[in-house]
């Protein structure tokens, strides 16, 4: 349907609700100071005691720790979300530790990389379409015995669907005329069918394209057979640029080496999540991007100056609310309502050199319920569900308009090796996973003091069959609130009372939060908002005044002094969560958790010597990253602004285990209230100059939608299109911070998606490979029979791993592994492979 701005009175009075409400919910945010505290957790405002900390060997210790808020500028950079980056958090590796980790990351960039080629971006076109999806984005006369006529733009709105767009609008069907309307509606929308040697075009039943004898276009029951040729002179339709110039690179074997940036952490469907009415524009949209990318209701309504929760996160009290074409005010780093992965600034992002995306599927049932306005269900596995659907069907529409089925850049993946062979294709790998805050329904009740579970082992079982069939493969077990699994983390700052209460709601207890103290190696959760200086019942009667006036929110609870943490830990139907995701080959993400939680599922995927397990952004401590990394898994730094990033960098490198292949990657977070990176300015001494050359050669310049121009160095991530240009400005800020590093850092990230694929193989159970782990050695004698049976039988290359392990290179048509002599010197194994992947030959050196 052609959008209509007006807007009717019953849903004024719906965004009228919406905005009192977001008054109100703010007022609740600011009513109380930022400053971070602890406590039990429960309706009694009585402290953690002594000898609870005793039997936890935690000392007292009153220090203010600040807390990690994504959205403040002044901790959105930090490591971890529980602590700032500096001498007081926890780091269990000792300096020696570290030096050794870092000389052996620069052992790895000196290996070679693999040989790449390049890949056409869109298929080449033929002066006659060969089938009906091959004139997507095509200038395109139509010829019938009646005449000719055109030419028109294919914009294509679906497989097989097209606008046909002209000078003055869309060829469009309307009482069985053909008309040109100057916006594109239903009626414009024509279905193409290919009929023996030309095409047919159906707007719906008995409305088929007819030329008259005489010349002119009709509808009638019975359309004409059209012949289409390519023609010049059609109009552009409006649309976002990419502004790359370049092809894709590509592998020039299926199951070679990848390269790629890795981002492990993005919501794409957040336009369905809360309701579906809180996140503002769409990733795609039939009509493209001047009806996907745009405003709110309720911030059209006030002009902009009513989006209480808008202003909140931008800090902002109003904002222009005109999206296309002008984009002044959203898409912006600090903008969190506004869409910001809009398709071709996806598609310009793969085209910079990212190769892998994990779109994690997202919702919080309880602050979903709380907001008035709502077209969707706020139950979380019904929104994951919905979400999971849209991912399939925004696939669809990028295939359509590449030109048809599978032909996108897009491409769902539901395993590492489908992985590998779509990203050296030259496309880029898009993993499915769960983000929410009550996953499977696993909710629970607190009453007089115990816990009543929603759920069991065998509908988690069942719930995890399902969405492993849907097509997820990485997740985590909590969001927000606490649930039957497990402890969180919490929110810190202003929000943290809001997100609290929800929790409440929930589940009828606040987060158990106690004083705790990092110096035992430890990190802390998110600290709580404490006021020292004001009795209980004074706390009570502030939050008690708001919730007479709102009847939702309940009475808070005072916390102890910071440090804090979350008593509530892993359940055992968290363990058995983490159980069945490990039989199921699906990774493991332990960010939000409780420190509690968190070690005990790191123990969790230690006793099962399970790899697939990611830190995707930063909403983990550092305690538990040189362990992850350890049990053979991956991790993804939140990415924030580019001169926090390469300081995280630099920490990761010495966590690195040399037991396995190192990359790096990033988790954005975008459209999930996190904020983006920053511009340093355009006056710094080493901007972004434009074009530069980008992963792969690709000249990259700055970006245009509509009038607007993005610039790196003025606006940072406005939106997700400028992920190539802000990896660039991390090559410049780790230049700047010393020589060389610019090089390395960009190397390192490139190395990421090969990283994650690397893990994700682990978690198939394919061993690591055999020159980084001696251990894993076999003799050259075995090794020998070994390869005679592989060039025997032809194995293909997922065979040879499942029996000898990951290679330790992998570059073009070889692989190559370690054995050892009867000395235990190392002898490297090389497989070589046919065209067809099979085994050939193997020789040993």
């Amino acid at each position: 349907m052609v959008e209509d701005n007006r807007m009717q009175p019953g849903a004024a009075r719906r965004v009228g609700l919406a905005v009192l409400l977001a008054f109100a919910v703010v007022a609740v945010a600011i009513a109380v100071p930022v400053s971070g505290a602890s406590g039990d957790g429960t309706l009694s405002l009585t402290a953690a005691s002594e000898q609870d900390k005793s039997s936890r060997g935690i000392p007292h210790d009153d220090r203010l720790l600040a807390p990690h808020n994504h959205n403040d500028p002044r901790t959105k950079n930090d490591v971890s979300r529980g602590l700032a980056v500096g001498e007081k958090v926890v780091d269990p590796t000792t300096a020696l530790e570290r030096r050794s980790n870092e000389a052996y990351v620069a052992r790895e960039r000196a290996l070679p990389d693999p040989a790449l080629t390049t890949a056409r971006a869109y298929p080449a076109r033929a002066a006659v379409p060969a089938d009906r999806y091959a004139m997507a984005g095509g200038c395109y006369t139509l010829s019938a015995a009646g005449g000719s006529y055109g030419p028109y733009y294919f914009k294509a709105t679906r497989l097989g669907g097209y606008l046909l767009h002209g000078p003055t609008g869309e060829l469009t069907a309307k009482s069985g005329a053909v008309t040109v309307a100057a916006k594109p509606s239903p009626q414009a929308d024509w279905t193409v069918v290919r009929s023996g040697g030309g095409y047919v075009f159906d707007v719906g039943a008995r409305k088929k394209l007819v030329a008259k004898a005489g010349g002119g276009l009709v509808t009638g029951a019975t359309g004409t057979v059209f012949a289409l040729r390519t023609a010049t002179g059609c109009p552009s339709y409006p649309e976002a640029d990419i502004d790359v110039t370049g092809e894709p690179f590509a592998g020039i074997t299926p199951y070679q080496e990848v390269r790629g940036f890795v981002d492990a952490h993005t919501h794409g469907m957040a336009f369905e999540f809360l309701g579906g009415d809180v996140h503002c524009g769409r990733p795609w949209h039939e009509y493209g991007a001047p009806y996907a990318l745009q405003d709110c209701a309720d911030h059209k309504l006030t002009g902009g100056k009513g989006a209480l929760l808008e202003s909140v996160l931008s800090g902002k009290p109003s904002h222009d609310p005109v999206g296309w074409p002008t984009f002044k005010d959203w898409p912006a780093p600090e903008s969190l309502t506004h869409e910001g992965t809009y398709y071709r600034w996806l598609e310009r992002a793969w085209r910079g050199g990212e190769r892998l995306f994990v779109n994690l599927l997202v919702e919080n049932n309880k602050l979903c319920q709380l907001y008035p306005i709502k077209r969707n269900s706020c139950d979380d596995m019904t929104s994951i569900r919905l979400q999971a659907r849209d991912m399939v069907k925004m696939q669809d529409y990028i295939d359509a308009q590449f030109g048809g089925p599978g032909k996108g850049f897009y491409r769902i993946v539901k395993d590492p090796f489908e992985a590998r062979r779509v990203i050296n294709s030259g496309k880029m790998a898009v993993i499915m996973g769960i983000e929410t805050s009550i996953p499977f329904g696993c909710t629970y009740k607190k009453v007089l003091g115990k816990d009543f579970p929603a759920c069991t082992p065998g509908e988690i079982d069942a719930n995890l069959d399902a969405m492993h069939k849907m097509g997820v493969r990485q997740m985590e077990l909590v969001n927000k609130f606490d649930n039957a699994l497990a402890g969180v983390a919490g929110d810190a700052g202003a929000i943290g009372p809001l997100v609290n209460a929800a929790n409440f709601l929930e589940t009828g207890s606040f987060w158990a939060m106690e004083h705790c103290e990092p110096a035992d190696g430890e990190s802390s959760d998110n600290a709580q908002i404490t006021l020292p200086d004001i009795t209980a019942g004074q706390q009570d009667a502030l939050f008690g005044a708001v919730a007479e006036v709102l009847g939702i929110l309940p009475a808070l609870p005072i916390y102890p002094q910071p440090a804090h943490c979350n008593k509530r830990g892993l359940t055992e139907l968290g363990v058995h969560t983490i159980e069945g995701l490990a039989k199921r080959r699906m990774v493991f993400d332990p960010d939000h958790l409780s420190v509690k939680a968190r070690a005990s599922s790191m123990d969790v995927i230690e006793d099962l010597r399970y790899p697939g397990v990611i830190s995707s952004h930063s909403w983990s401590t550092p305690d538990t990253y040189p362990r992850i990394y350890k049990a053979g898994g991956f991790i993804t730094p939140y990415a924030g602004d580019s001169t926090g990033f390469v300081q995280k960098w630099r920490r990761h490198l010495g966590w690195a285990d040399p037991r396995y292949y190192f990359g790096f990657g990033f988790g954005a977070d975008i459209n999930g209230l996190g904020a983006q990176g920053n511009p340093r300015g355009k006056n710094v001494p080493n901007p972004v100059t434009y074009p530069f050359t980008g992963l792969g050669g690709v000249r990259i310049d700055k970006q245009r939608a509509g009038q607007r121009v993005w610039d790196i160095n003025a606006d940072g991530v406005a939106q997700y299109g400028l992920y190539p240009d802000w990896v660039e400005d991390l090559r410049k800020v780790a230049d700047a911070q010393h020589r060389g590093d610019g090089a390395k850092i960009v190397d390192d990230m490139a190395r990421g998606a090969e990283a994650y694929l690397q893990m994700w193989e682990r978690a198939y159970g394919v061993r690591a490979d055999s020159c980084r782990n001696p251990g894993l050695r076999m003799t050259k004698a075995l090794a020998q029979r070994l390869a005679k049976r592989m060039v025997r039988r032809h194995l293909s290359t997922r065979d040879v791993m499942a029996r000898v392990g990951q290679p330790y290179q992998r570059l073009g048509t070889s692989f190559v592994f370690c054995a050892k002599s009867k000395k235990q010197a190392k002898i490297k194994v090389v497989v070589r492979f046919g065209a067809a992947g099979k085994v050939k030959a193997v020789r040993f050196r």
